[in-house]
């Protein structure tokens, strides 16, 4: 009865459970170009000169992670729009993921 239950289990993991998608830093990139880059053109910030998409100062405004910056995209906050409503998730995952990657680059 165990083995059979350790199998159920498994198989409602295997097929039932949310696909985990990697990032795509091309879409990202794409996307960024399209939605971001009017304000944010070489991680820097056109409305907010001081807040930047570089790597230090993401990281002293506590937005170095996936996380802070799709929070930051879906919801907008102060002159930046919210993206939510416009972009899919997956998206915003993927512009997240390029903003660091570019960041770790130096843009």
């Amino acid at each position: 009865m165990k083995l059979l239950s350790t199998l159920f289990f498994i198989y409602n993991i295997l097929f039932f459970s949310a696909p985990c998608f990697a990032a795509d830093i091309e879409a990202g990139e794409q996307i960024f170009t399209a939605n971001c880059s009017a304000c944010h053109s070489g991680g820097n910030n056109a409305i907010m000169p001081e807040k930047t998409l570089k790597e230090d100062i993401l990281e002293k405004n506590e937005m170095k992670s996936v996380d802070a910056i799709t929070t930051q995209v879906k919801n907008g906050k102060n002159a930046m729009p919210a993206f939510g409503g416009r972009l899919a998730d997956e998206d915003i995952d993927n512009v997240a993921n390029y903003v660091l990657s570019q960041a770790a680059k130096g843009w």
